[in-house]
């Protein structure tokens, strides 16, 4: 990797991409650490700090700590991806927007110009909640100037890092929005090692110490490890294309494949799933509910910060665990069933004179698929659950509290870098090519 980095440092235009992505980042972390003018910042930083919610703990990291500072930055770029999956899923579930996908440069055009729209709608809403939901609390002088005030600068502060994000993936390298995300996951890094060394190592002699340096960073190394694997992973179904006569010329013949991925599904299953089971205890958050009632007890279930507790008094709380990983599978056969048609490939390759060796054409094909993707989506579904259930089990075993360089989170930074990786590759491969045509 070092190697591919400092061949592409050589050539100008990677260079120029690699210092305007390097100037995003600084944009991004200068913005995340600007406070929104009127609020309390110490609240919102000491409500996560005592707060056992997972939703706003998996939201702070995935924003790089911007939501607990409250600053302008605070929404990131959450309301983005969450717009960008919503269109995603009704483009499938609405023929005339799937029609509009279809038409080419236009029409993706218009999908993403609907998916900033619902971008501006979705940050207005979270933020109208939190600001009213948090009341006095957040606010220091709660009017109704001050309300807005705080709406805009966060509604304004979202819409400027999607813009930020799609000049970006322009001009720099890789997908802006994912570069965004990758930078306020890694920012949360060393508080993670922190609480790690407060829990495994401060306070221990010297071996004991080692010895727990040493496991940690081989369990690290050891999930990206398999992360790289599974975000990698591909069957290759294989098709041949019959030679047939077009004109005067005779076409076909090739041997193709169809690569189908090992994790179809990415990591949605898992923020589907979490986001879900959090839900509950936010709506609870703003009700006051509490948890010593027979309600409470149940959002705690929900949480998987109560999971593999087990002390008498919280063992049946793990019970949420099960529902957890049912969840998890559910999302990724429903995903990859909304994004991945077998049939409509099938009579694609039907149409074009192709077919799987030893398989018939049509119906036979798409039932080949459709067994081929069941199994590929039960070995992601629960590769994506291994590396989700290793530090909620650390977590809960040995009371050490949120991680969130792990999991979801890890699955994010390895596919973000792999995408990099490979995309200043295939520019440097176009370049030499170009280099060899010209000599």
């Amino acid at each position: 990797m070092l190697k591919t980095l400092r061949n592409a440092l050589r050539v100008e235009d990677i260079r120029k991409r690699l210092l305007y992505t390097f100037f995003v980042i600084l944009v991004v972390r200068f913005g995340s650490e600007l406070p929104i003018p009127g609020v309390d910042r110490k609240y919102l930083a000491e409500l996560f700090t005592n707060s056992s919610i997972d939703a706003f703990n998996f939201f702070d990291a995935m924003t790089g700590g911007s939501f607990a500072n409250c600053s302008v930055f605070a929404l990131s770029v959450t309301p983005y991806i969450n717009a960008s999956i919503i269109m995603q899923l009704l483009t499938i579930a609405i023929p005339k927007l799937e029609e509009i996908q279809k038409d080419g440069e236009e029409g993706k055009k218009k999908i993403n110009q609907w998916t900033r729209y619902a971008t501006v709608i979705l940050a207005a809403i979270e933020a109208t909640a939190m600001a009213i939901g948090f009341g006095n609390q957040l606010i220091v002088d709660y009017t109704w100037y001050n309300v807005v005030l705080v709406v805009l600068t966060m509604v304004g502060g979202s819409a400027l890092l999607m813009w930020i994000g799609e000049q970006s993936t322009e001009h720099g390298i890789g997908s802006g929005i994912s570069i965004i995300l990758l930078v306020n996951i890694l920012a949360r890094i060393p508080n993670d090692f922190l609480t790690l060394f407060n829990a495994f190592v401060k306070g221990q002699n010297i071996i004991v110490a080692l010895i727990a340096i040493v496991i940690i960073l081989a369990v690290i190394v050891g999930m990206i490890a398999f992360v790289v694997l599974l975000s990698d992973g591909t069957r290759k179904i294989p098709v041949q294309y019959a030679k047939r006569m077009q004109g005067r010329k005779t076409v076909g013949g090739q041997t193709s494949n169809i690569p189908l991925k090992v994790n179809t599904a990415g990591v949605i299953p898992v923020i589907f799933a979490s986001s879900l089971m959090s839900f509950p205890a936010v709506i609870a958050q703003f009700f006051n509910v509490k948890y010593d009632t027979f309600g409470g007890k149940i959002l705690l279930a929900l949480q998987s910060s109560s999971w593999c507790r087990f002390t008498a008094d919280a063992w049946y709380y793990s019970f949420g665990l099960l529902l957890y990983i049912a969840l998890i599978y559910g999302f990724a056969y429903f995903y990859t069933s909304i994004t991945f048609n077998p049939t409509e490939v099938a009579e694609n390759m039907k149409k074009q004179s192709g077919f799987v060796p030893g398989i018939r054409p049509g119906k036979p094909t798409a039932e080949y698929l459709n067994h081929a993707l069941n199994y590929l989506v039960f070995i992601g579904a629960t590769g994506l659950l291994v590396v989700a259930l290793i530090p909620i089990i650390v977590s809960g075993v040995f009371g050490i509290g949120q991680i969130s360089f792990a999991g979801t989170s890890l699955i994010i930074v390895v596919g973000v870098v792999m995408e990099c990786i490979k995309q200043i590759e295939s520019k440097m491969l176009v370049r030499y090519y170009k280099g060899f045509l010209n000599d």
